[in-house]
C-alpha cells in the first residue's frame, strides 16, 4: 500500500489541475506506483497468491486505461508511459 504523502506527491505531478485524482495520467500514474511495490512484495512471497492476482487486476486496469489515453491523447500517453517507465 502506498503512502498518503507519496500517493499526493503523484496527484500533484500528474495532475493536470491541483486536486486532480479522476484524470487518466493520474490514475496510471498511482496504479504503477502501487504495482512496484506489490512486485517488490512478491519477490520475498513468492506463494502469495492472494496479492499475486490482485496484481494481475491492477495490471489489467492499468493496461485499460492506457489504452483510453493511447486512443484519446497520443502524445500524452507517449510522454506518460516515457516518464514512468512503462514500456508498451
Amino acid at each position: 500500500m502506498i503512502s498518503k504523502e507519496k500517493k499526493t506527491a503523484i496527484i500533484e505531478e500528474y495532475g493536470r489541475t491541483p486536486g486532480d485524482t479522476g484524470s487518466p495520467e493520474v490514475q496510471i500514474a498511482i496504479l504503477t506506483a502501487r504495482i512496484q511495490e506489490l512486485t517488490e512484495h512478491l519477490k520475498v512471497h513468492q506463494k502469495d497468491h492472494h496479492s499475486r492476482r490482485g496484481l494481475l487486476k491492477m495490471v489489467g486496469q492499468r493496461r485499460g486505461l492506457l489504452a483510453y489515453l493511447k486512443k484519446t491523447d497520443l502524445e500524452g500517453y507517449r510522454a506518460l508511459i516515457a516518464k514512468l517507465g512503462i514500456r508498451k
